[in-house]
C-alpha cells in the first residue's frame, strides 16, 4: 500500500486513539490536522487498513462501525449500552474455558472476539450488590 500523507496522517490519529473511533470520529481528528483529508478518504483508508491487518473493525451493536490497531495482546470488550463506552478487559478464567468448550465440542481454538453488553448497576446509598 502507498502511505500518502493524507493515510499518514489517518493513521497517526488511529494509532494516538485510546477509544474505539467510528469514521466520522476519525474524520474530525484527521481534518483537524489536515482540513485537505475527506470523510471518504478515512473510509476509504480504513477499509485498506483493515485489509492490509493493520486495524480490526468492530460493530457494537450501534450503527457505527468502529476501528482499533490490531492489539499486541488479545483482549475482549465490555459496552456500556446507555452511554457506548467501550471497555476493554483480559481475563484467564474466561480464555480458559473457552479453550475447554472448543476441545470438548472436538475443535482446537485459534480466534475469538467477546463482547458484553452491560448496563451500569445502579447502587442506591453506595451499596453493593
Amino acid at each position: 500500500m502507498r502511505m500518502t500523507e493524507q493515510r499518514r496522517v489517518i493513521a497517526q490519529v488511529i494509532e494516538q486513539s485510546e477509544d474505539h473511533p467510528d469514521v466520522e470520529e476519525l474524520y474530525r481528528r484527521a481534518s483537524a490536522i489536515d482540513p485537505r483529508i475527506s470523510l471518504s478518504t478515512v473510509y476509504r483508508t480504513m477499509n485498506l487498513f483493515e485489509e492490509a491487518g493493520l486495524v480490526t473493525k468492530h460493530d457494537f451493536k450501534d450503527g457505527r462501525a468502529r476501528f482499533e490497531l490490531i492489539p499486541d495482546e488479545h483482549h475482549d470488550h465490555l459496552i456500556d449500552i446507555r452511554t457506548g463506552t467501550v471497555i476493554e478487559f483480559r481475563n484467564e478464567e474466561i480464555e480458559a474455558i473457552q479453550e475447554v468448550i472448543a476441545r470438548k465440542l472436538g475443535y482446537k481454538l485459534v480466534d475469538h472476539r467477546l463482547e458484553l453488553y452491560a448496563v451500569p448497576i445502579n447502587k442506591p446509598d453506595g451499596a453493593d450488590r
